[in-house]
């Protein structure tokens, strides 16, 4: 994969309550990019993104899992994160690297316990979002009360962006509100929206169109004055508002029959903040200070999660922030105040390692076998030291310790996986 700007990068988390479809999504988006040649599915265990055993056996996400794809000539780093609230801090990680959000919403279910946690993070963290209405395919699927679910528990600043034609059985594409076309079939065959559904689409499109045009002085003069605003001017205004948590849009489709998918991608590649337009925020003498990231700016780079491989062993993912990182090269762990030495860095999407020879800045990336570095701490250069500020995770409710009984125990993490060179284990 090749290297990409600051500006064509685009670092995105999905969050939902469980069983909203989060993992099909992202196997039908990767698919849909061309990243994976075959859609896997969660019921026999082949996602891309569930690939740990307990995640096979269970059928949930207990990881979170990076994804990155390229679409449109971009790069987007999708993370897949677990729906059950017991997993907490693998949300958490990934909502720190990233600088938008898709919250998945099954439209069977609706807004559910796990919808609202997750959206309270993104308060918290003043993180751009999305709303995709999921599973339009599913038995019992109703768009429009999940709809009003939505907007009953978030506000009327969420507002469809898409309208779905047809529900569970029926259901077969989606009508674009703001191009006012409909697109069916897993191939997004472009046609005209149907007449049954013109005076809501027009009714919605309008509500969108005066959200949008308020956020900025000029669109909301034009509007006003009756001008049509151009598909440029609507586009434009739509990224600022959503950049500016003034509108949250909702798309829908169905991930099992990649309906809405491709669109998705578009979504989030043309709505969603770049890398560029994330902020590096820093901690110097117990203040927090904020700057711009850059390409040219020494390194500077947080690990958000470290995981025992089976294969290269202790395995590290990190975020670019400042600068570049090159594989085989030396860098500063500001935190334990000691230099680490790095070896091959690697792409990662779920399980596969794709070598690389460098990680530049807004990109994210992995390395294996850190000696002092864990979880929350900062790379940077020893020359001009730099610490971002640590992963606030929340409190846990009780802590307890593993302590081995022999020395032959010693090799075994506490969660029960072996790690490299380790004798077999054959009672607990």
């Amino acid at each position: 994969m090749q290297q990409y700007r600051l500006e064509n990068i685009r670092n995105v988390v999905l969050l939902s309550h469980s069983g909203a479809g989060k993992t099909s999504a992202s196997e039908a988006m990767l698919f849909s990019a061309g990243a994976i040649k075959r859609l896997g599915k969660v019921d026999d265990g082949s996602t891309t993104s569930d690939y740990d055993p307990d995640e096979v056996k269970r059928q949930i996400s207990i990881s979170l899992s990076l994804l990155p794809c390229e679409w449109k000539g971009a790069k987007l780093n999708l993370i897949d994160t677990p729906g059950y609230s017991d997993f907490v801090g693998e949300v958490i990680a990934a909502m720190r690297v990233c600088e938008g959000a898709v919250i998945m919403v099954c439209a069977a279910s609706g807004v559910e316990v796990g919808t609202d946690q997750v959206w309270g993070y993104c308060e918290q963290n003043s993180l751009p979002r999305l709303i995709f209405i999921n599973k339009m395919d599913r038995e019992n699927a109703d768009f429009n009360k999940a709809m009003g679910q939505i907007q009953e528990r978030f506000g009327k600043k969420c507002l469809p962006l898409q309208l779905p034609i047809g529900a569970q059985t029926s259901f077969e594409g989606v009508v674009n509100l703001l191009m006012m076309k409909a697109y069916s079939g897993t191939d997004a065959k472009e046609g005209e929206i149907p007449e049954a559904m013109q005076s809501q689409a027009s009714s919605l499109r309008e509500k969108l169109i005066e959200a949008v045009a308020e956020v900025d002085d000029k669109l909301i003069e034009k509007y006003l004055e009756g001008q049509e605003l151009s598909q440029e001017e609507i586009g434009e205004g739509l990224r600022q508002a959503i950049t500016a948590g003034k509108v949250v849009p909702i798309l829908t489709g169905s991930a099992l029959k990649n309906i809405g998918l491709g669109m998705l991608l578009d979504a989030i590649h043309g709505y969603l903040p770049s890398a560029k337009d994330g902020q590096v925020v820093t901690v110097s003498d117990s203040k927090k200070e904020t700057s711009e990231p850059s390409a040219e700016s020494p390194l500077a780079a947080l690990v958000f999660k470290t995981s025992a491989d089976p294969y290269v062993g202790k395995l590290t993912y990190f975020r670019v922030y400042n600068g570049a990182i090159a594989s085989n090269s030396q860098v500063w762990n500001v935190n334990r105040k000691g230099a680490e030495r790095i070896g091959q860095l690697f792409m990662i999407r779920g399980k596969n390692q794709e070598p690389v020879a460098q990680i530049g800045a807004g990109d994210i990336g992995a390395v294996a076998k850190l000696t002092e570095t864990n979880t929350g701490d900062t790379l940077c250069t020893q020359a001009k030291p730099l610490k971002i500020a640590p992963i606030e995770f929340p409190e846990p409710v009780f802590s307890l310790s593993v302590h081995p009984k022999t020395k032959a125990d010693v090799t075994w993490i506490s969660w029960g996986r072996r790690l490299p060179g380790s004798p077999r284990k054959t009672s607990p």
